[in-house]
């Protein structure tokens, strides 16, 4: 147990909080015209506290990872249906890509998998359920956190109070199960009771991915603001015509909650 809080602590550096990117999203939400080049683009995540990738590209990235002080390496485990915006499945699925244990002997710092609960499709929900055990089971046994990261199906379509119940259910789900920190989407006001009532570190992240620059940074001082423990964001910072600057500017924000507005001033965010 001791590797394990080890590894998540340096997430949380002496208490601050921490600035993840996504840089998976081509598995789920790509499409050809939108496919990202990810070896050249980690290269400009270098401020980021930690990158998440899928396990067969930290292998062609480990320029992003191998120095003093350079960003932690998230490994992505499972692949979901419901994450896949741009397919049309009519059915919840997952699948086991990596173990935790390969996935540490790979040079991970850190685990992320995903929990989609339909509430609808027993089938699918048991076996979500018991797949997120069973990492949960194996990260104790080698010692590499876990981050449960919770995609509600639908949650675009849904309204304020519905989106709201599914992310503060399913956050105290996975921190029952054995997450370590979770992700959830941020969900307003109210984000600050889901904060207080899951016993684990609680990283924000956004549904939009076209959402412009400016209204990101907003999004997550709001989000710090309610006490999330950082924030999660994919095409929102991968996307971005000057990637180095709009980290800049969200590391301001984030760790030392500078509005927004003058973070996107002081580093020329359009």
């Amino acid at each position: 147990m001791v590797g394990q809080w080890m590894r998540l602590n340096r997430l949380f550096s002496q208490g601050t909080r921490a600035v993840v990117v996504s840089a998976t999203d081509d598995e789920f939400i790509g499409s050809p015209g939108m496919l990202m080049a990810v070896p050249e683009v980690t290269r400009d995540l270098a401020e980021a506290d930690a990158i998440v990738l899928s396990p067969g590209l930290l292998r062609h990235c480990g320029h992003a990872f191998d120095y003093r002080g350079a960003p932690l390496a998230i490994v992505r485990l499972d692949w979901h249906t419901t994450c896949c915006t741009a397919a049309n499945y009519d059915r919840a699925g997952s699948a086991e890509v990596v173990s935790p244990r390969r996935a540490l002997a790979m040079g991970a710092d850190l685990a992320i998998a995903t929990l989609s609960l339909t509430q609808t499709d027993a089938a699918a929900d048991t076996a979500d359920i018991a797949m997120f055990s069973r990492f949960a089971h194996e990260k104790r046994e080698c010692g590499l956190p876990l981050i449960g990261e919770l995609h509600p199906p639908g949650a675009a379509n849904m309204v304020a109070e519905q989106l709201f119940e599914q992310v503060h259910i399913g956050c105290r789900i996975l921190a029952e199960l054995g997450a370590d920190a979770v992700i959830g989407i941020f969900t307003g006001e109210r984000f600050a009771e889901t904060v207080a009532a899951c016993p684990v570190p609680v990283l924000a992240t956004i549904q939009n991915p076209a959402i412009e620059q400016r209204d990101a940074l907003q999004l997550a001082y709001q989000a710090v603001k309610a006490g999330a423990r950082g924030v999660v964001f994919g095409r929102q910072a991968t996307g971005a015509p000057n990637r180095p600057a709009f980290l800049a500017a969200l590391n301001a924000v984030v760790k030392e909650e500078m509005d927004p507005d003058a973070a996107a001033e002081e580093f020329t965010i359009r």
